[in-house]
This record gives structure tokens, C-alpha cells and sequence, in this order.
């Protein structure tokens, strides 16, 4: 901790926080004018909010964040028929888990390859959220390939 940089924490807080909060900052604000007024927004967030890797700080510290985020932005655009909802990705197979795959630093200080799922079932996730009517909401979603090491981490 004592050795990260400024600089590096605030450009994961940019681009996992801020953005996130500027892009739920103009939905809400279209989705209030808009005939009729309402929408869904689907935050991304992550299990590692809830379940940290080691030397993560930033990552496991703003999408903790979002997870706020997600809960307020519900509770604000109720009265505007916005639902709000997150999904926690856990190991899709994309370029971002290659190393996972490969064999990654465990809480235990072992390194140890992680099992991966196929990235559409994150996608199949997301339409299944969105395809509730907005009187409904999926506040929270975790996906995750079944044989990580998520449960019982830490």
C-alpha cells in the first residue's frame, strides 16, 4: 500500500468510479425527460468488492464504490421509474483473465491458475436484467465460472 502511487490511484478511481458515476449521471438525466420518462441501468461492478485479491486496493476500493453507487442510484430513481441494478463479473474468458488462467497470486500467497467462463454468459446475464419490466429489478448479480476460488477466498 505504502509503495502506490497517487497518480495510479487516481486514474483506477477515474475510470472505475468517476466514469461510472458520469455515465449514470447522464442516463438519469435522459431517462427523466424522455416520453415516456424511465430505464434501467446496469451498473458493472465486481466480486472482488466483496472478496479482495491481494495488492488491489484501488480496483477492490472503487468497485466497493460502485456497489454504493449502484444502491443510491436505485433508491434516487425510484420516483422516476429508473431501476438500478449490478452485475459481479467473476473470471469471463477475455483478454483482462488471461493470467488468471495461467496462474495468479491466491490470499493464501500461492499462485494458482483460476477457472474461466465464457464471456456470453455475462451477456446472457445482462439481457436477462434488462428484460425485466422496469417494476421489477435485479439489484444485484453475481456470474461467475463455477470452480473459482471466490467462495471461501480470503
Amino acid at each position: 500500500m505504502e509503495d502506490l502511487a497517487i497518480e495510479e490511484w487516481n486514474a483506477v478511481v477515474g475510470a472505475n468510479l468517476t466514469g461510472v458515476f458520469l455515465c449514470t449521471r447522464a442516463a438519469m438525466a435522459l431517462m427523466k425527460r424522455q416520453v415516456p420518462k424511465g430505464g434501467r441501468i446496469i451498473n458493472n461492478g465486481s466480486i472482488s468488492a466483496q472478496t479482495p485479491r491481494p495488492f488491489s486496493a484501488p480496483y477492490t476500493a472503487t468497485k466497493h464504490a460502485v456497489t454504493g453507487l449502484t444502491k443510491a442510484t436505485a433508491l434516487d430513481g425510484r420516483a422516476h421509474a429508473i431501476a438500478c441494478g449490478q452485475i459481479d463479473i467473476g473470471n469471463a474468458v477475455t483478454e483482462m483473465t488471461e493470467k488468471m488462467a495461467a496462474g495468479i497470486l491466491q490470499a493464501n500467497g500461492t499462485t494458482m491458475p483460476e477457472a474461466r467462463m465464457p464471456a456470453e454468459h455475462v451477456g446472457e446475464a445482462v439481457v436477462y436484467m434488462a428484460s425485466l419490466p422496469l417494476g421489477s429489478n435485479v439489484l444485484f448479480m453475481t456470474v461467475m465460472a463455477t470452480e473459482m476460488p471466490f467462495v471461501g477466498r480470503g
